[in-house]
């Protein structure tokens, strides 16, 4: 169950930025959403440091118009502490399936939300 805070919604729209183009493809705009800790353990399996990120985003799949783009749902999402929100959701890329789940902090005198860790999980093809 989604507990709706203002720091629920934004750490959701912060998500749905990461998702978008031209934020995939700008290194500039990609870091802001980035925690400078930030992990991923991807649906490959591989595990993605801030560094590598940034460094592959802009290739990465979803990063133009042109090429398919995530469409998530479900999202969910609760206050977890101060300045912690945690995030599960779906998405779809290419008839590809993905449970998701994201931890963004807010720490210190930090304007914005960022992403601190992500995992993704693939969904088999006929599963629910």
């Amino acid at each position: 169950m989604s507990r709706e805070t203002d720091e629920v919604r934004e750490a959701i729209a912060g998500e749905l930025r990461l998702m978008d183009p031209s934020v995939r493809t700008s290194r500039s705009l990609a870091r802001q959403l980035l925690d400078p800790d930030f992990v991923e353990v991807g649906a490959s399996g591989r595990r993605w440091t801030y560094d590598e990120m940034l460094a592959a985003l802009p290739e990465l799949d979803g990063a133009t118009e042109s090429r398919p783009r995530y469409e998530p749902s479900q999202f969910t999402g609760v206050l977890l502490a101060p300045g912690l929100v945690h995030l599960t959701y779906e998405t779809t890329l290419d008839g590809k399936r993905a449970r998701r789940s994201s931890l963004w902090r807010k720490q210190g005198a930090a304007t914005t939300w960022q992403l601190y860790y992500h995992q993704a999980t693939p969904i088999p093809p006929g599963s629910m």
